[in-house]
């Protein structure tokens, strides 16, 4: 049997990986600088996230949701405190499609309409509902596809107003920062603009945390920049360091019943322990004040490069604009320079997505490549 072939390789075979770099099968070092889309949030192979999973494989890694599971608590527990939202409560999943999936359901159980509201470059996932509510028609299958989902400009307050007056809306979807899109930060007035309006007509608004949580912009989530609290809030990626996790915070307005959700194996017990895992040591060594100081840090010294037009940031979520597709670039600091970043939507955008506990020396290591890159670029 072969592989399906939905995704274009490049010719490297990481092999073994520590902190913030990989090792592939002929022992070349490369400095990562992606994460694999943000999904590792405290370097690879963490002694404390290695010791948290070892030690769980010694006692039982799986058994379904029909069961107690204490580090379900653990981890409601400790997500809450860190993120704020200690009143909210927590179903666990496997990947951010999922949660979106079980979010916008949710919002449909709870005030009965099915008109979802979602914007311009959006990436929430492939599956049913939220390939649907995904800007990328390539990717919406026929039988995805429906009348149920309005797409709204970004940032566009104007137009979000018409549709709420025209439509009865279920949901708004909308994330803390687009990622895929290509680092595109939401204004404070369109935010608060959303809140506002699913406030005044029974609308659920859903904040997709998948990409731009768990510490990366400078905050546990991007929107706590704007002081909105979302109703419902979703979040996977860095939420494992790798470990497939996923998770919809719920507002203390939805009540739960039996079946209303379920999953198979979320939340299992090896999910909550390197979850756990993150959470303490994103706590411990202070990983979100980090961000914030080490993405200002490149920013600083990158900002004035050659080619630059603008430089899209929160945190470590980082959006490298040029004046050409970024491509070429991305390509020379792979293979020139051995760093892994990168690409968009918007083709002139260079994505940089490293751990949250990234040094400065690690930083400078990337900083002098995209130097070089720029300098010698026609």
């Amino acid at each position: 049997m072969n592989l399906f072939e939905v995704y274009p390789l490049f010719d490297i075979n990481p092999v073994k990986a520590k902190g913030s770099f990989l090792w592939d099968d002929k022992g070349q070092q490369y400095l990562d600088f992606y994460g694999g889309h943000a999904v590792i949030s405290i370097g690879h192979n963490h002694p404390y996230y290695q010791a948290k999973l070892k030690d769980q494989l010694e006692k039982i890694s799986f058994y379904s949701n029909s069961v107690q599971n204490d580090l379900q608590v653990e981890l409601a527990n400790k997500l809450g405190s860190l993120s704020g939202y200690e009143d909210y409560n927590l179903f666990l999943c496997n990947s951010g499609a999922e949660a979106n999936e079980n979010a916008l359901k949710l919002a449909s159980f709870h005030n009965g309409k099915k008109k979802v509201v979602y914007f311009s470059d959006s990436f929430h996932g492939r599956t049913s509902a939220a390939v649907a509510v995904t800007d990328n028609p390539k990717i919406v299958a026929p039988v995805n596809a429906s009348d149920n989902f309005i797409k709204c400009d970004w940032n566009d307050v104007e137009t979000l107003e018409t549709i709420f007056k025209t439509d009865e809306i279920s949901a708004v979807i909308v994330e803390g920062i687009q990622g895929v899109g290509g680092i595109n930060l939401p204004d404070e007035h369109f935010i608060q603009s959303i809140r506002s309006l699913c406030d005044s007509n029974d609308a659920v608004m859903i904040l997709d945390e998948v990409q731009s949580g768990y510490g990366r912009a400078g905050y546990f989530f991007a929107h706590q920049e704007f002081d909105v609290k979302p109703d419902l809030i979703t979040t996977a990626k860095g939420m494992g360091n790798g470990f497939p996790i996923a998770g919809v915070l719920i507002s203390p307005k939805f009540k739960a019943s039996s079946g209303l959700l379920g999953t198979t194996f979320g939340g299992n017990h090896l999910a909550c322990a390197a979850g756990i895992a993150v959470l303490d040591v994103i706590k411990n060594e202070n990983l979100i004040e980090n961000a914030e100081k080490i993405g200002a840090y490149i920013e600083d010294k990158i900002k004035k490069f050659k080619h630059i037009k603008s430089i899209r940031r929160r945190g470590l979520m980082m959006g490298i604009e040029l004046d050409q597709p970024c491509a070429e670039v991305r390509s020379s600091l792979l293979k020139k320079h051995f760093v892994f970043t990168g690409n968009a939507n918007d083709k002139n955008v260079l994505r940089i997505l490293p751990a949250l506990n990234i040094t400065e020396k690690e930083a400078d290591i990337f900083i002098a490549a995209l130097e070089d890159i720029l300098q010698n670029l026609n």
